[in-house]
């Protein structure tokens, strides 16, 4: 199994930034895919971004394209997604999880991933 936490969500103003962690312990090794998803009340799960754990090819959802970066720590099993120029619309509680079956390319799909952190809410007021 893979344990995720998040951590690093918060309110924020219109065009400021925030950058949330995810910490990956348990069976890493066998992580293929991280995504960052989002969820608003009342709204489907949202991709957000990804990338493939051990190449770093990263992939974003057009929405968020230019304004979210995601980075990792080469000395820890920690993910990042650095949020710029937040809009209100970005709110939402934000999830990240992985994919330990095969796969080369980050899937969008939430019902591709098997491991899910409990959340963190990012607020952005207008």
């Amino acid at each position: 199994q893979v344990q995720l936490v998040e951590s690093g969500g918060g309110l924020v103003q219109a065009g400021g930034s925030l950058r949330l962690s995810c910490a990956a312990s348990g069976r890493t090794f066998s992580i293929y895919t991280m995504g960052w998803f989002r969820q608003a009340p009342g709204k489907e799960r949202e991709f957000v971004a990804g990338f493939t754990w051990n190449s770093g090819r990263t992939y974003y959802a057009d929405s968020v394209k230019g304004r979210f970066t995601i980075s990792r720590d080469y000395d820890k099993n920690t993910r990042y997604l650095q949020m710029n120029n937040l809009k209100p619309e970005d709110t939402a509680r934000y999830f990240c999880a992985v994919d330990v079956h095969y796969t080369a390319v980050v899937s969008s799909a939430a019902s591709r991933y098997d491991y899910w952190g409990q959340g963190t809410q990012l607020t952005v007021s207008s």
